[in-house]
Parts: C-alpha cells; sequence; structure tokens
C-alpha cells in the first residue's frame, strides 16, 4: 500500500507501509503529520492511522482530543495545505479555490486530474522520450560524423587523419549529452523527450529532483545501456516502470 504525508505544507509521497515507520521513528512524520492512502474518505492525522503494526504516542491535550476530525487537507492540484471549508471536495481529493478553475476545466475536458497518486510511465511512453531527445541531439552531431565516415571510405589515406576528429566529436557529444540531461532534469525534471511526452522525473517520495541526483542518474543510465540495454527493458516488467537506473538514484518517472 502507498501512502502519503504532508511535509512542509506540501504533499510527500509514496512510502510504502515498510517506509512509513522508518519516518515516523525518524521524525519525519509526527503524531499530527496529515496522511492519506488511496481509500481513505479523507487525510486524517497520523495517530489516527495505524501502519506496519507501529503506532505512536497520541499527542497531548493541547493538540485537541484525539479522534477529533481534521480541518485541513492537501489541495490534489497544487499540493498545498489549506482549510477544508475554503476548498471544494471531488471524491477523495480535495481542491483549493486558487486551483478550482483548472481543476474544473479539466473535468469538462475529460483530462487526467490528480487523484494524488503518482502515475507511473511506461516503457513504450519512456522510448519515445528517449528518441525525442536523440533526434534532438543527434542533429548536431550526425552530419559532420557522416562526412568523416564518407571521406574515410572514398580516400583510405584520410581515415587516419580524420581518426583525432572523429574521437574528439563523440567526446564533445558525450559531454553535451552530460549536460543536457544535467541541467534540464535538475532544473525542469524533464528533458525536452520528457516534456513533449508529458513525463517529469521525480523522486521516490514524489519531489522534486535536485541536480546532484540527475549528475548521478545520468551516469547509472550508462550502466543499463552498458548490460546489453538490459536496465532498460526492466521498465516493462517493475511493478513501478523503473529502470535500473531509477533503482540505483531512487527516481519515478511519472506523467505529469
Amino acid at each position: 500500500m502507498n501512502w502519503y504525508y504532508v511535509d512542509a505544507g506540501q504533499q510527500a509521497g509514496p512510502v510504502t507501509d515498510a517506509q512509513l515507520p522508518e519516518l515516523v521513528q525518524a521524525g519525519k512524520i509526527t503524531s499530527d503529520t496529515m496522511v492519506w492512502h488511496e481509500g481513505m474518505a479523507n487525510w486524517q492525522p497520523y495517530r489516527e492511522v495505524q501502519a506496519g503494526g507501529l503506532r505512536i504516542a497520541a499527542p497531548s491535550a493541547s493538540a485537541g482530543a484525539a479522534g477529533a476530525m481534521p480541518t485541513e487537507a492537501v489541495c490534489a492540484e497544487c499540493g498545498g495545505v489549506f482549510n477544508k471549508q475554503e476548498m471544494i471536495r471531488y471524491g477523495t481529493v480535495h481542491v483549493c479555490a486558487a486551483c478550482k478553475p483548472v481543476f474544473m476545466q479539466k473535468l469538462a475536458e475529460g483530462a487526467r486530474v490528480n487523484t494524488g497518486t503518482l502515475h507511473y510511465a511506461g516503457f513504450w511512453i519512456r522510448f519515445a522520450a528517449k528518441f525525442v531527445d536523440g533526434l534532438i541531439l543527434g542533429i548536431f552531431f550526425m552530419v559532420p560524423l557522416f562526412w568523416i565516415g564518407f571521406k574515410s571510405a572514398s580516400d583510405p589515406t584520410a581515415a587516419e587523419r580524420l581518426m583525432g576528429l572523429q574521437i574528439g566529436i563523440q567526446l564533445l557529444y558525450f559531454v553535451a549529452n552530460a549536460a543536457y540531461n544535467i541541467f534540464f532534469i535538475g532544473k525542469y525534471g524533464a528533458t525536452p523527450g520528457k516534456m513533449a511526452c508529458k513525463l517529469v522525473v521525480v523522486t521516490g517520495e514524489g519531489s522534486r529532483v535536485s541536480y546532484g541526483r540527475a549528475t548521478g542518474r545520468f551516469f547509472a543510465e550508462m550502466l543499463s545501456g552498458l548490460i546489453c540495454y538490459i536496465g532498460y527493458i526492466m521498465v516493462a516488467f517493475d511493478s513501478q516502470k523503473r529502470a535500473l537506473h531509477d533503482h540505483i538514484c531512487n527516481t519515478r518517472v511519472v506523467y505529469k
């Protein structure tokens, strides 16, 4: 079961039944932290729910009587925490007043609405995003590489002279590929190819990916390709559609 919780006024998660007690012990989740999982009608303070057999002590009297209904909820659109009286409810989710017009427009158009859960991107949509990124990068490097190949085939004596240039272009491509992925994922959470496919890279808790994690993910992705692309094929069989580099860096690729 996947759980979600409120951290610094923003929705965080998902975390599993096994991870939730660890967050409690680490102090990340307290008795007053609002938590929710699919099937619950409303967000509730952690003191009112039990996860993995672990239950924390009830809050002091100053925090209010145990069992009192929460007066706040997390907006399904912006992730902010607001008073329920100032929000609208749709099914199991709440939407703040500022996000209401956008949310209602999505409903009217039949677009996907946020229900608080992550929608993992499968193998083929991720392949399409990778293909688009490859086209964007390749268009700047394929022309000189084709020219080198043509010159080497037509003039055998030029092959040795052009070898250094070919190696230089390949190194430049590696640097450009690294900068491309690290910059876009660190700043926007998605490369242009992923943006075109309406995908975004997040952490396992659903939060934004840092530049450091984006850097680690880029080099971990090289490992996914080195082992006969098995690291990529894993996406088709993983329950959360994770590639090998997603496992290594604790990231997920999800629909926006």
